[in-house]
C-alpha cells in the first residue's frame, strides 16, 4: 500500500514541484495539497494521510502551530517539516510540537522519498546541516553538569512510542547497537531517533537523557 502524503506550503509552485517529484515514486501517493496550516488541518481530517510535508512559515497558521494541533489529535499523521533556512529556534519549536522530521527544501528528491519512508515506518530524522547547527544550541540549553535539566522535563514533551522505547533502553545502559537489536532497527535509525530525543528533551548527551528517563518516564 502506498504511503499517503499531504503537501502543505503557501507557495503553489513548490507544492506542485514536490508533488511532481513524488509522483515518480510507486510507493508514495500525494493525496492533497494545502496552502496554510489551517487548511491542512481540515484536509487531514478529510484525506487521512500517513505523512504531512509541512512548511514552517505560512500565513494564517504556520507549520509549528499546525503540527501542535495535529499532535494533539493523535500519532497520525506524522509530520515532516520543510524549510528554506536551518533556524535552530524553529527546529526546537517544531520538535517540541511533535514533528518527526526536519528537512531543508533543497534536499534531493531521493533523500526526501527515503525520509518519507523512514518516518512512515516509525523513524525520525533531522537534516545533517540542521543537526550541525542545532548541537551548539542544545549545549547552551543544557546544564554544564550531568544533573537533570529541569526546564524541558515537563509532561507536555511529545515523545512517540518508539522514542519512549529507545529512551527506556538507553536508561538501562544499552548501546546503540543493542538498542537496534532489541527493537529491530538499524544503528543509523537509532542515532536519528536519539538526535530527535535529545532535541526534544533539550539535553546534550546520553547521560542527561538517561537521568530524565529514570525520573520522568513512567510508561
Amino acid at each position: 500500500m502506498a504511503i499517503r502524503v499531504l503537501i502543505v506550503d503557501d507557495q503553489a509552485l513548490i507544492r506542485t514541484g514536490i508533488a511532481t517529484l513524488l509522483a515518480r515514486k510507486p510507493d508514495i501517493e500525494v493525496v492533497g495539497q494545502a496552502g496554510n496550516g489551517r487548511e491542512a488541518l481540515n484536509l487531514v481530517a478529510q484525506l487521512d494521510p500517513d505523512i504531512v510535508l509541512m512548511d514552517v512559515m505560512m500565513p494564517e497558521m504556520d507549520g509549528v502551530e499546525a503540527t501542535r494541533h495535529l499532535s494533539a489529535r493523535g500519532p497520525r499523521p506524522a509530520v515532516i517539516m520543510l524549510t528554506t533556512f536551518p533556524d535552530d529556534e524553529r527546529v526546537l519549536q517544531s520538535i517540541a510540537a511533535g514533528a518527526r522530521g526536519y528537512l531543508l527544501k533543497d534536499v534531493d528528491h531521493r533523500v526526501l522519498a527515503d525520509s518519507i519512508r523512514t518516518v512512515a515506518g516509525g523513524g525520525a530524522l533531522i537534516h545533517p546541516q540542521i543537526t550541525a547547527q542545532l548541537l551548539p544550541r542544545l549545549s547552551q540549553l543544557a546544564t554544564p553538569t550531568t544533573s537533570l535539566p529541569t526546564p524541558s522535563a515537563e509532561p507536555s514533551i511529545a515523545l512517540t512510542p518508539r522514542e519512549r522505547d529507545i529512551l527506556r533502553l538507553l536508561a538501562q545502559g544499552y548501546t546503540n547497537q543493542e538498542i537496534g537489536e532489541a527493537l529491530a532497527l538499524s544503528i543509523g535509525t537509532v542515532k536519528n531517533h536519539l538526535s530527535v530525543i535529545f532535541a526534544k528533551l533539550a539535553v546534550r548527551d546520553r547521560t542527561q537523557a538517561a537521568l530524565w528517563a529514570r525520573e520522568y518516564l513512567r510508561s
